[in-house]
């Protein structure tokens, strides 16, 4: 039996590794596959061998370290355990970049699928990822360009966000009950994101936005929803959650993508949930913090003019990016209302969303992707 190893480090990738795992057993049923993830992962099927261990920012990092370390392990032991043909790593570099190396030396071939995002920082490791990789697979159009000349076959496949979204119902009153929502009120989207310190900055941030929100615009009716990765443990928010609910705001574990297209306004925290918006023509603002350590450091090596993946394609500020001591509630509110009652604005953003989503279709990333494990396994 052939074995595929698939290891992600965080909810987007763990998404993207499920639609992995269920293409490739459509297409190679007698696969066993096995990985590092999550739930979703699972439901698909994967055999799991750890759990997601995810960190982001320096401070953050060091705080995860055992955590981390012991799911490496498990990862290694894993690969002398199932010997499995193909490792396909998704993003998360710092782990991943030292299992492709552990990999290489036992003689199992390297896919890594969604490569880490070097264009912005850290672009040294493009010759490292292309050592290490047997092929590689991007999920950006200005990715492909970073590879050339460096001997690796690299590919870009599509975002598997796109696939996930043309999955979707398209009856939106039917979406919303099927969410437990009123079918006739509008929807507010809060999506916090899906890493530890995201939550513990941007959940009092929220709190008060939909306080704000529900003070001002109160005779707009909006019913305010908050999806929550199915990897995250709720208890340990469990007072901003509390209070949250207590504002009226329903907790949906999953179904991030379900809530965000039935969703006519959105505050989000940078991260692929950005992508789901813009692709699903839902208005949004974009907002971020790290600890100050950890963006001073950012501020030094990070090479990008925005941090949304939206903008980053369009090349140009589609959404207003509210970062660190910006992402206050005062901020948001502006934004908010220049969406709401700037008909122009709206229009444009919903525009350049749908110039943006043009450039992705047609393509199916987890079934090409696939397709390539069957070509390296041949």
């Amino acid at each position: 039996m052939n074995t595929v190893m698939i290891v992600t480090g965080e909810s987007s990738g763990e998404l993207y590794g499920s639609l992995l795992a269920k293409a490739l057993k459509a297409k190679r049923p007698d696969t066993h596959i096995i990985g590092i993830g999550g739930e979703r992962m699972k439901a698909a099927g994967v055999e799991m061998v750890a759990g997601i261990t995810s960190s982001f920012g320096i401070s953050e990092a060091l705080a995860a370290y055992k955590a981390v370390k012991a799911t490496f392990k498990k990862a290694v032991d894993a690969m002398d355990r199932f010997s499995p043909r193909i490792v396909v790593l998704i993003d998360y570099p710092d782990f991943n970049i030292r299992l492709a190396k552990a990999a290489k030396k036992k003689g199992i071939k390297v896919l890594y699928y969604v490569s880490p995002q070097v264009w912005a920082w850290r672009k040294g490791r493009v010759k490292t990822i292309a050592e290490v990789s047997d092929r590689i697979a991007v999920i950006l159009p200005f990715e492909e360009e970073i590879y050339k000349g460096t001997g690796v076959q690299c590919e870009f496949v599509g975002h598997p966000v796109l696939e996930e979204i043309e999955s979707l119902k398209k009856d939106k009153s039917a979406l919303k009950i099927s969410l437990g929502l009123d079918s006739e009120r509008p929807v507010f989207a809060l999506l916090p994101g899906s890493r530890p310190h995201e939550l513990k900055s941007l959940l009092p941030v929220m709190l008060d936005v939909v306080k704000k929100f529900k003070a001002e615009f109160s005779s707009y009716n909006y019913q305010f929803v908050m999806p929550v990765a199915p990897n995250i443990d709720i208890e340990k928010y469990r007072d901003y959650i509390v209070s949250l609910q207590d504002e009226g705001v329903t907790i949906k574990k999953e179904n991030a993508v379900n809530v965000l297209s039935v969703s006519e306004l959105a505050v989000i925290a940078s991260g692929t949930a950005t992508l789901q918006s813009a692709f699903l023509g839902t208005p949004m603002v974009v907002i971020y913090k790290v600890s100050p350590l950890s963006y001073a450091i950012a501020k030094l090596i990070i090479n990008v003019k925005y941090v949304s993946l939206i903008n980053l394609i369009s090349e140009t500020e589609v959404v207003k990016e509210l970062l660190q001591s910006e992402a206050d509630t005062k901020n948001i509110m502006l934004e908010l209302k220049k969406i709401m009652l700037d008909k122009g604005y709206r229009e444009q953003m919903i525009d350049r969303f749908r110039i943006a989503r043009n450039i992705f279709s047609g393509r199916q990333p987890s079934i090409r992707v696939a397709e390539m494990i069957c070509e390296m396994m041949a």
